[in-house]
Protein backbone atom coordinates (compact mmCIF):
# COMPACT_ATOMS: atom_id res chain seq x y z
CA UNK A 1 0.00 0.00 0.00
CA UNK A 2 1.40 3.44 -0.54
CA UNK A 3 1.22 5.76 2.14
CA UNK A 4 3.67 7.05 5.11
CA UNK A 5 3.18 7.82 8.50
CA UNK A 6 4.88 11.62 8.04
CA UNK A 7 4.34 13.90 5.65
CA UNK A 8 7.46 15.96 3.66
CA UNK A 9 8.27 19.38 4.46
CA UNK A 10 6.66 20.43 1.22
CA UNK A 11 3.13 18.61 1.75
CA UNK A 12 3.37 20.49 5.59
CA UNK A 13 2.77 23.73 3.45
CA UNK A 14 -0.47 22.56 1.78
CA UNK A 15 -3.32 23.41 3.79
CA UNK A 16 -6.06 20.70 5.15
CA UNK A 17 -9.47 21.78 5.69
CA UNK A 18 -10.87 19.89 8.82
CA UNK A 19 -14.68 19.94 8.81
CA UNK A 20 -16.78 18.88 12.01
CA UNK A 21 -20.77 18.62 11.70
CA UNK A 22 -21.80 19.29 14.95
CA UNK A 23 -25.57 19.72 16.80
CA UNK A 24 -26.15 19.88 20.71
CA UNK A 25 -22.16 18.44 20.94
CA UNK A 26 -21.16 20.48 23.65
CA UNK A 27 -19.85 17.43 25.82
CA UNK A 28 -18.20 15.60 23.09
CA UNK A 29 -16.60 18.65 20.87
CA UNK A 30 -13.88 20.15 23.57
CA UNK A 31 -12.20 16.41 22.80
CA UNK A 32 -12.63 16.63 19.57
CA UNK A 33 -11.12 20.19 19.01
CA UNK A 34 -8.62 19.44 21.18
CA UNK A 35 -7.30 16.22 19.39
CA UNK A 36 -8.13 18.30 16.08
CA UNK A 37 -5.41 21.34 17.07
CA UNK A 38 -2.97 18.46 18.84
CA UNK A 39 -2.28 17.28 14.84
CA UNK A 40 1.45 16.55 13.98
CA UNK A 41 0.01 18.46 11.14
CA UNK A 42 0.18 22.33 11.61
CA UNK A 43 -1.63 23.56 8.44
CA UNK A 44 -5.32 23.13 9.48
CA UNK A 45 -8.60 25.16 8.20
CA UNK A 46 -10.86 23.64 11.44
CA UNK A 47 -14.71 24.56 9.86
CA UNK A 48 -17.00 23.54 13.00
CA UNK A 49 -20.88 23.80 11.06
CA UNK A 50 -22.85 24.28 14.03
CA UNK A 51 -26.60 23.02 12.90
CA UNK A 52 -28.79 25.49 15.03
CA UNK A 53 -27.30 23.80 18.44
CA UNK A 54 -29.47 24.68 21.25
CA UNK A 55 -26.86 24.47 23.24
CA UNK A 56 -23.36 25.68 24.23
CA UNK A 57 -21.87 23.88 21.57
CA UNK A 58 -21.58 27.00 19.09
CA UNK A 59 -20.27 28.65 22.20
CA UNK A 60 -17.44 26.16 22.22
CA UNK A 61 -16.51 26.97 19.18
CA UNK A 62 -16.39 31.03 19.34
CA UNK A 63 -14.01 29.95 22.40
CA UNK A 64 -11.54 27.94 20.60
CA UNK A 65 -11.46 30.53 17.47
CA UNK A 66 -10.38 33.23 20.21
CA UNK A 67 -7.82 31.02 20.97
CA UNK A 68 -6.51 29.64 17.85
CA UNK A 69 -7.18 31.05 14.15
CA UNK A 70 -7.18 28.09 12.63
CA UNK A 71 -10.84 27.02 14.14
CA UNK A 72 -13.84 28.67 12.02
CA UNK A 73 -17.43 28.39 12.94
CA UNK A 74 -20.02 28.21 10.17
CA UNK A 75 -24.01 28.10 10.67
CA UNK A 76 -26.22 25.46 8.90
CA UNK A 77 -29.94 26.45 9.67
CA UNK A 78 -30.87 23.30 7.92
CA UNK A 79 -29.40 21.15 10.64
CA UNK A 80 -28.62 18.51 8.54
CA UNK A 81 -25.44 17.06 7.85
CA UNK A 82 -25.18 16.56 3.95
CA UNK A 83 -25.51 20.30 4.08
CA UNK A 84 -22.96 21.16 6.92
CA UNK A 85 -20.57 19.11 4.53
CA UNK A 86 -21.52 21.15 1.29
CA UNK A 87 -20.88 24.51 3.79
CA UNK A 88 -17.51 23.68 4.88
CA UNK A 89 -16.79 22.00 0.90
CA UNK A 90 -17.70 25.73 -0.06
CA UNK A 91 -15.58 27.49 2.53
CA UNK A 92 -12.79 24.81 2.26
CA UNK A 93 -9.43 26.70 1.42
CA UNK A 94 -7.25 23.70 1.74
CA UNK A 95 -6.33 20.67 -1.31
CA UNK A 96 -7.38 18.32 1.42
CA UNK A 97 -10.62 17.80 3.47
CA UNK A 98 -10.71 15.63 6.52
CA UNK A 99 -14.24 14.61 8.40
CA UNK A 100 -14.40 14.41 11.90
CA UNK A 101 -17.76 14.28 13.60
CA UNK A 102 -17.70 15.91 16.64
CA UNK A 103 -18.63 13.19 19.04
CA UNK A 104 -15.22 11.04 17.96
CA UNK A 105 -11.16 12.26 19.15
CA UNK A 106 -8.50 11.19 16.13
CA UNK A 107 -4.81 10.54 17.13
CA UNK A 108 -2.14 13.29 16.05
CA UNK A 109 -0.81 11.52 13.17
CA UNK A 110 -4.32 11.01 11.77
CA UNK A 111 -4.17 14.13 8.96
CA UNK A 112 -0.97 13.16 8.22
CA UNK A 113 -1.06 9.74 7.29
CA UNK A 114 -4.26 10.11 5.75
CA UNK A 115 -2.35 13.48 3.53
CA UNK A 116 -0.02 10.68 3.15
CA UNK A 117 -1.83 8.41 1.26
CA UNK A 118 -3.87 11.19 -0.87
CA UNK A 119 -0.48 13.20 -2.26
CA UNK A 120 0.62 9.68 -3.94
CA UNK A 121 -2.44 10.01 -6.48
CA UNK A 122 -3.88 6.25 -6.34
CA UNK A 123 -6.65 7.28 -3.55
CA UNK A 124 -9.36 9.32 -4.00
CA UNK A 125 -10.34 8.94 -0.33
CA UNK A 126 -9.20 7.25 2.42
CA UNK A 127 -10.39 6.13 6.29
CA UNK A 128 -9.77 4.36 9.61
CA UNK A 129 -11.34 2.26 11.91
CA UNK A 130 -14.11 3.33 14.04
CA UNK A 131 -13.41 2.21 17.69
CA UNK A 132 -16.36 3.16 19.50
CA UNK A 133 -16.44 4.14 23.15
CA UNK A 134 -19.03 3.26 25.61
CA UNK A 135 -19.96 5.12 28.75
CA UNK A 136 -22.71 2.42 30.30
CA UNK A 137 -22.52 -0.90 30.25
CA UNK A 138 -25.02 -1.22 27.46
CA UNK A 139 -22.93 1.39 25.63
CA UNK A 140 -19.95 -1.06 26.72
CA UNK A 141 -21.67 -3.88 24.88
CA UNK A 142 -22.46 -1.84 21.65
CA UNK A 143 -18.84 -0.79 21.44
CA UNK A 144 -18.03 -4.50 21.32
CA UNK A 145 -20.63 -6.20 19.45
CA UNK A 146 -20.17 -3.52 16.45
CA UNK A 147 -15.92 -5.18 16.22
CA UNK A 148 -17.78 -8.35 14.88
CA UNK A 149 -18.89 -9.66 11.59
CA UNK A 150 -22.09 -10.86 13.39
CA UNK A 151 -23.15 -7.35 14.49
CA UNK A 152 -21.78 -5.32 11.71
CA UNK A 153 -21.10 -7.99 8.10
CA UNK A 154 -18.85 -6.63 6.21
CA UNK A 155 -18.45 -3.33 7.24
CA UNK A 156 -13.81 -3.85 7.54
CA UNK A 157 -13.89 -0.04 9.01
CA UNK A 158 -15.13 -1.34 12.20
CA UNK A 159 -12.79 -4.36 12.71
CA UNK A 160 -10.39 -4.23 10.10
CA UNK A 161 -6.58 -4.80 10.62
CA UNK A 162 -4.75 -4.82 7.53
CA UNK A 163 -4.72 -1.97 4.41
CA UNK A 164 -7.31 -2.55 1.85
CA UNK A 165 -9.39 -1.26 -0.99
CA UNK A 166 -13.10 -0.56 0.05
CA UNK A 167 -16.25 0.79 -1.08
CA UNK A 168 -16.68 3.41 1.98
CA UNK A 169 -14.67 4.86 4.69
CA UNK A 170 -16.18 6.43 7.36
CA UNK A 171 -15.05 10.32 8.27
CA UNK A 172 -13.11 10.25 5.31
CA UNK A 173 -10.38 12.59 3.74
CA UNK A 174 -11.07 13.67 0.37
CA UNK A 175 -9.25 15.64 -2.43
CA UNK A 176 -11.78 18.64 -1.98
CA UNK A 177 -11.52 19.25 -5.99
CA UNK A 178 -12.57 16.15 -6.81
CA UNK A 179 -15.63 16.15 -4.10
CA UNK A 180 -16.68 19.75 -5.83
CA UNK A 181 -16.09 18.32 -9.11
CA UNK A 182 -19.00 15.35 -7.95
CA UNK A 183 -21.38 17.60 -6.25
CA UNK A 184 -20.66 17.32 -2.70
CA UNK A 185 -22.90 15.58 -0.56
CA UNK A 186 -26.78 14.51 -1.41
CA UNK A 187 -28.96 17.42 0.94
CA UNK A 188 -31.70 15.02 -0.27
CA UNK A 189 -30.13 12.17 1.99
CA UNK A 190 -30.42 13.03 5.72
CA UNK A 191 -28.28 9.50 6.58
CA UNK A 192 -26.24 7.42 4.43
CA UNK A 193 -24.91 10.69 2.40
CA UNK A 194 -21.63 9.75 3.18
CA UNK A 195 -21.99 6.12 1.70
CA UNK A 196 -24.04 7.21 -1.07
CA UNK A 197 -21.26 9.71 -1.84
CA UNK A 198 -18.36 7.34 -1.74
CA UNK A 199 -20.66 5.23 -4.38
CA UNK A 200 -20.61 8.20 -7.10
CA UNK A 201 -16.57 8.19 -6.10
CA UNK A 202 -16.06 4.61 -7.23
CA UNK A 203 -18.67 5.06 -10.33
CA UNK A 204 -16.35 7.73 -11.30
CA UNK A 205 -13.50 5.60 -11.44
CA UNK A 206 -11.77 6.39 -7.90
CA UNK A 207 -10.14 3.96 -5.38
CA UNK A 208 -11.13 4.20 -1.59
CA UNK A 209 -8.55 3.06 0.78
CA UNK A 210 -8.97 1.85 4.93
CA UNK A 211 -6.34 2.04 6.51
CA UNK A 212 -6.15 1.33 10.60
CA UNK A 213 -3.17 3.30 11.27
CA UNK A 214 -6.33 5.79 11.45
CA UNK A 215 -7.88 5.13 14.41
CA UNK A 216 -11.43 6.78 15.19
CA UNK A 217 -12.30 6.85 18.94
CA UNK A 218 -16.03 7.87 18.53
CA UNK A 219 -18.85 7.36 21.39
CA UNK A 220 -21.49 5.12 19.99
CA UNK A 221 -24.54 4.75 21.22
CA UNK A 222 -24.88 4.09 25.00
CA UNK A 223 -28.36 2.31 25.42
CA UNK A 224 -30.20 -0.28 23.19
CA UNK A 225 -33.23 1.55 22.13
CA UNK A 226 -30.84 3.96 21.43
CA UNK A 227 -29.19 1.92 19.46
CA UNK A 228 -32.17 0.65 17.12
CA UNK A 229 -33.53 3.63 16.56
CA UNK A 230 -30.16 4.38 14.74
CA UNK A 231 -30.60 1.49 12.82
CA UNK A 232 -33.82 1.58 11.91
CA UNK A 233 -32.98 5.02 10.32
CA UNK A 234 -30.06 3.47 8.38
CA UNK A 235 -32.14 0.86 7.24
CA UNK A 236 -34.76 3.37 5.63
CA UNK A 237 -32.03 5.34 4.65
CA UNK A 238 -30.75 2.51 2.72
CA UNK A 239 -33.66 2.62 0.47
CA UNK A 240 -33.53 5.84 -0.46
CA UNK A 241 -30.11 5.25 -1.40
CA UNK A 242 -31.31 2.48 -3.73
CA UNK A 243 -33.54 4.67 -5.58
CA UNK A 244 -30.82 6.90 -6.86
CA UNK A 245 -28.66 4.02 -7.08
CA UNK A 246 -30.69 0.53 -7.79
CA UNK A 247 -26.98 -1.10 -8.14
CA UNK A 248 -25.34 -0.12 -5.12
CA UNK A 249 -28.29 -2.77 -3.22
CA UNK A 250 -26.32 -6.35 -2.90
CA UNK A 251 -27.64 -9.43 -1.34
CA UNK A 252 -26.21 -8.73 1.99
CA UNK A 253 -28.50 -5.98 2.16
CA UNK A 254 -31.30 -8.14 2.17
CA UNK A 255 -30.10 -9.90 5.21
CA UNK A 256 -31.83 -7.98 8.03
CA UNK A 257 -35.08 -7.40 6.31
CA UNK A 258 -35.01 -10.99 5.60
CA UNK A 259 -35.13 -12.05 9.00
CA UNK A 260 -37.78 -9.23 9.69
CA UNK A 261 -40.16 -10.90 7.51
CA UNK A 262 -39.36 -14.38 9.18
CA UNK A 263 -39.92 -13.03 12.57
CA UNK A 264 -42.93 -11.00 11.34
CA UNK A 265 -43.84 -14.90 10.22
CA UNK A 266 -42.95 -16.53 13.29
CA UNK A 267 -45.18 -13.96 15.28
CA UNK A 268 -48.20 -14.55 12.99
CA UNK A 269 -48.09 -18.66 13.15
CA UNK A 270 -47.31 -18.72 16.90
CA UNK A 271 -51.38 -18.85 18.10
CA UNK A 272 -52.28 -21.65 16.01
CA UNK A 273 -48.28 -23.28 14.75
CA UNK A 274 -46.51 -22.37 17.86
CA UNK A 275 -44.23 -25.48 16.39
CA UNK A 276 -43.55 -23.95 13.14
CA UNK A 277 -43.02 -20.87 15.06
CA UNK A 278 -40.53 -21.92 16.80
CA UNK A 279 -39.06 -23.43 14.16
CA UNK A 280 -39.14 -20.14 12.20
CA UNK A 281 -37.06 -18.32 14.63
CA UNK A 282 -35.14 -21.23 16.04
CA UNK A 283 -31.66 -20.06 13.82
CA UNK A 284 -31.89 -16.60 14.70
CA UNK A 285 -32.12 -17.88 18.83
CA UNK A 286 -29.06 -19.90 17.94
CA UNK A 287 -27.02 -17.21 16.01
CA UNK A 288 -27.97 -14.64 18.92
CA UNK A 289 -26.93 -17.18 21.92
CA UNK A 290 -23.89 -19.62 21.35
CA UNK A 291 -22.90 -17.56 17.83
CA UNK A 292 -22.34 -14.53 20.32
CA UNK A 293 -20.53 -16.45 22.98
CA UNK A 294 -17.24 -15.04 22.31
CA UNK A 295 -18.67 -11.10 22.23
CA UNK A 296 -19.99 -11.32 25.89
CA UNK A 297 -16.48 -12.84 26.98
CA UNK A 298 -14.44 -9.97 25.25
CA UNK A 299 -16.57 -7.32 27.68
CA UNK A 300 -17.06 -6.73 31.04
CA UNK A 301 -19.17 -8.47 33.52
CA UNK A 302 -21.67 -5.80 33.50
CA UNK A 303 -21.83 -5.18 29.74
CA UNK A 304 -22.20 -8.87 28.90
CA UNK A 305 -26.26 -9.41 29.47
CA UNK A 306 -26.74 -6.68 26.80
CA UNK A 307 -25.00 -8.32 23.77
CA UNK A 308 -27.83 -9.77 22.69
CA UNK A 309 -30.18 -6.92 22.73
CA UNK A 310 -27.47 -5.03 21.19
CA UNK A 311 -27.17 -7.54 18.08
CA UNK A 312 -31.01 -7.67 17.78
CA UNK A 313 -31.43 -4.11 17.90
CA UNK A 314 -28.82 -3.56 15.31
CA UNK A 315 -30.46 -6.94 13.30
CA UNK A 316 -34.17 -5.48 13.60
CA UNK A 317 -33.84 -2.09 13.64
CA UNK A 318 -32.00 -2.11 10.24
CA UNK A 319 -35.03 -4.89 8.85
CA UNK A 320 -37.88 -2.35 10.17
CA UNK A 321 -36.37 0.20 8.69
CA UNK A 322 -35.46 -0.91 5.25
CA UNK A 323 -39.33 -1.91 5.09
CA UNK A 324 -39.89 1.02 6.06
CA UNK A 325 -38.32 2.32 3.27
CA UNK A 326 -39.82 0.47 0.86
CA UNK A 327 -43.38 1.31 1.95
CA UNK A 328 -42.26 5.13 1.44
CA UNK A 329 -41.54 3.92 -1.69
CA UNK A 330 -44.69 2.41 -2.70
CA UNK A 331 -46.70 5.26 -1.07
CA UNK A 332 -46.00 8.15 -3.05
CA UNK A 333 -45.59 5.39 -6.10
CA UNK A 334 -42.03 7.65 -7.68
CA UNK A 335 -42.88 10.93 -6.87
CA UNK A 336 -40.94 11.86 -4.34
CA UNK A 337 -37.96 14.43 -4.64
CA UNK A 338 -35.31 11.24 -4.92
CA UNK A 339 -37.15 9.59 -8.68
CA UNK A 340 -38.11 13.47 -9.67
CA UNK A 341 -34.94 15.31 -9.27
CA UNK A 342 -31.60 15.23 -10.23
CA UNK A 343 -28.35 15.95 -8.05
CA UNK A 344 -28.04 19.15 -8.34
CA UNK A 345 -24.09 20.58 -8.51
CA UNK A 346 -23.99 21.67 -4.83
CA UNK A 347 -20.68 22.79 -5.15
CA UNK A 348 -18.30 22.69 -8.06
CA UNK A 349 -15.94 25.37 -6.54
CA UNK A 350 -15.29 27.70 -3.98
CA UNK A 351 -17.25 31.09 -4.31
CA UNK A 352 -19.89 29.65 -7.09
CA UNK A 353 -22.36 28.67 -5.06
CA UNK A 354 -24.87 30.66 -3.02
CA UNK A 355 -24.75 30.30 -0.04
CA UNK A 356 -27.71 28.39 2.14
CA UNK A 357 -26.01 29.48 5.84
CA UNK A 358 -24.22 32.45 7.51
CA UNK A 359 -20.58 31.96 7.69
CA UNK A 360 -19.51 33.15 11.26
CA UNK A 361 -16.44 35.18 11.53
CA UNK A 362 -13.73 33.65 13.92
Amino acid sequence: MHGADTVSDSSREELVTVVVPARNEERFLPACLDSILAQGYPALQVLVVDGASTDRTAEIVREYAARDSRVELLSNPEQIIPVSLNLALAAARGRWLVRVDAHATVPSDYVSIAVGHLRTGRWAAVGGRKDGVGLTPAGRAIAGVMTSRLGVGNSVYHYGTAPQPVEHVPFGAYSVEIARSLGGWDPRLRVNQDFEFDYRLRQAGHELLFDPRLTIHWYCRQSVPDLYRQYRRYGRGKVRVARLHPQSLSLRHLAAPSLVAVLAAAAAAAPRRPAVAALLVSPYVLLLGPGSEHLRRDVDVEARRWVVPALAAMHVGWGVGFWQGVADMVRDGGRSELASSPLSPMVRSHGDREPTAEIVAS
